[in-house]
């Protein structure tokens, strides 16, 4: 059975909450879908983003596609809903308020660069989600957090100050990542009125 991009995405949504309202042992329909499918077995790295009334509530992912894309959605989902420690754990009541949204990634891509005004030229607005190391320092951003930072410059050094270093830090020996990502959220999918 071939699906189209649409229709894996709601299938990765319909998992992820799954997985947060066994999680929180809330009543839970049964998954409807084809759990052994070769697609959901294929190694996958997601982060998966929950926001509640619009704020973001919960952002947890994987890098690297290490683990099954069925695995890397559900571990990640729980993750997002119970252990990102800038929020309190999720909790029943909020359950029918969040909205869960699924990124997969492509890729990491090394970006070649001389210096920081060299970089800041190579980063693609609203294209790339950016993963920045720097010794034992990392951080990424989602593509969709263009958004709210849409300048380079300010983008690179919010991403600076996630990974603990300041805002106006540049090294050499910084190394920067892009990837890409098919995105799905469960509001695109609501049935209008």
């Amino acid at each position: 059975m071939n699906l189209d991009q649409n229709e894996k995405g709601k299938i990765l949504l319909k998992i992820a909450r799954s997985a947060i309202s066994r999680a929180l042992k809330a009543p839970n329909p049964s998954l409807t879908i084809d759990q052994s499918a070769d697609w959901l077995n294929q190694p996958g790295a997601t982060f998966i983003t929950l926001t509640y009334h619009g704020e973001l509530r919960g952002c947890i992912g994987s890098l690297l596609a290490c683990d099954p894309l069925i695995e890397d959605v559900s571990n990640n989902a729980i993750s997002a809903a119970l252990r990102d420690t800038r929020f309190p754990p999720l909790t029943i009541a909020e359950l029918d308020e969040i909205s869960v949204e699924v990124s997969l990634l492509s890729e990491l891509q090394p970006i070649n660069f001389t210096d920081e005004t060299d970089a800041l030229s190579k980063l693609q607005p609203g294209i790339d989600g950016i993963v920045l190391e720097y010794g034992t320092y990392r951080s990424t951003f989602l593509p969709q957090v263009w958004e709210t930072l849409p300048q380079p410059q300010q983008f690179l050094a919010r991403l600076k100050s996630k990974a603990g270093l300041a805002e106006d830090f540049w090294s050499n020996d910084i190394q920067l990542f892009r990837y890409t990502v098919n995105k799905w959220r469960e509001t695109d999918f609501l049935e209008a009125p």
